[in-house]
């Protein structure tokens, strides 16, 4: 036996205890044999897999952030701002930005914000609002892998729809499927993940309508908005009049936090006060609020990498394109690409390179994130490498 082998054989008579002592705790039912949310988190030079901000983040940036986490720690003998004040007002007019840059009115107010730690606390929030035991919550696979799982948390029956064979969603389709299942919350992921592709204003209007019937909440996940495409409407114009309508954000893509744990949402200021009756009491620290308002003030800084990030995504998708793979049109900081004859090779191929990207379990396909443009570069020529190799390989085997 060689000393791989002895360490692969090690790993799993670990694993398989530890599976043994889980299974004697008195677990809920429903999680016995069911596995927690991850990715792989390896040390190699290009992460390109969970779709984080792959720039550091800028040196003032880090210096305001200094500034007001310091600031902040002077108190921390006192219980945070239950309410987030200040943050909520910064992230309304953060957003009155966005709808302006839209062409649309901006009327968002402190009154119509929620945050939590991470967009995954404030789906949470909402679920355990308006979702629960009894309930159900219907979202559109392929999609964000842990809405099952928020539903799961909160002791909801979750309810799969389904999407065009191309994983575009229909007006019409989307529509009946909602009147169909009367779900108590449906989630749409705009643009979604895994694929990228934005919902046009249409498929959330009709998602609308047909839930009023059934006083269904309607959630627009849009966790990758400030990447979407020139003309690419935010569902957040859509919100005045429509009291069932949120729509999520986050600063963990685009303002480069994934590990300050900042998401948020705007609705209707009684959605707001639904949230209240479920949060648990100061649930946002002092120095995350101290964080997302720092970072908040130097948007514009950091929006810029967003537009370095915008380029290199459509750069990919006219590479990939060129190599003879379909990569679908993307709104997001990542590129879903198809047309691999064996993905799992191709996974392994661009690891052994130093570059980790997402298999997201659909046949034939990958998912990368648009990282900086020499890790792009590496990405896409370890990739060229992989397919001629593998396509001389086949013609070699023709011969």
């Amino acid at each position: 036996m060689t000393d791989q082998d002895s360490a692969s054989t090690d790993t799993t008579t670990a694993e398989e205890d530890a599976a043994k002592r889980l299974a004697a705790l008195p677990l809920r039912d429903e999680l016995r044999g069911q596995h927690p949310y991850g990715a792989p988190q390896l040390n190699v030079k290009a992460m390109l897999n969970v779709n984080e901000t792959t720039y550091d983040v800028p040196e003032d940036v880090v210096d305001a952030i200094t500034k007001e986490v310091r600031r902040a720690s002077a108190t921390l003998n006192r219980y945070p701002d239950r309410e987030f004040t200040l943050l909520r007002q910064k992230l309304a007019e953060y957003l009155n930005r966005d709808l302006v840059s839209d062409g649309a009115s901006a009327d968002l107010t402190a009154d119509h914000i929620w945050a939590g730690n991470g967009s995954n606390e404030v789906m949470q929030h909402i679920l355990q609002a308006f979702a629960g035991p009894g309930r159900t919550v219907m979202s559109f696979p392929p999609t964000y892998s842990m809405y099952p799982l928020y539903a799961r948390g909160i002791y909801s029956e979750y309810i799969a729809g389904t999407r065009s064979p191309d994983f575009t969603q229909d007006p019409q389709d989307v529509a009946d499927q909602i009147r169909q299942h009367r779900p108590h919350v449906v989630i749409l992921c705009s643009p979604n993940n895994p694929t990228g592709t934005a919902l046009g204003l249409d498929v959330v209007e009709a998602a609308y309508e047909a839930a009023r019937e059934s006083q269904t909440m309607v959630i627009v996940d849009e966790a990758y908005g400030e990447f979407r495409q020139p003309g690419t409407p935010s569902a957040l114009q859509m919100l005045p009049g429509r009291p069932r309508l949120i729509v999520t954000r986050t600063m963990s893509k685009a303002f480069a936090l994934a590990g300050g744990r900042l998401g948020y949402l705007a609705a209707a200021p009684e959605v707001t006060d639904a949230l209240r009756l479920v949060r648990l009491p100061y649930h946002l620290s002092a120095v995350t609020q101290a964080t997302a308002c720092a970072a908040l003030d130097h948007s514009e800084t950091l929006m810029a990498n967003v537009e370095k990030i915008k380029l290199q995504r459509d750069r990919i998708v006219t590479e990939l394109r060129r190599l003879g793979l379909t990569p679908a049109p993307s709104d997001a900081n990542f590129v879903f690409f198809g047309g691999l004859v064996d993905k799992k090779a191709a996974w392994e191929h661009l690891l052994a390179d130093g570059i980790l990207i997402r298999d997201v379990g659909i046949e034939g396909h990958l998912r990368v994130t648009a990282g900086t443009e020499e890790e792009t570069t590496a990405f896409l020529e370890s990739l060229r490498r992989h397919l001629q190799t593998q396509r001389a390989g086949a013609q070699n085997h023709k011969g």
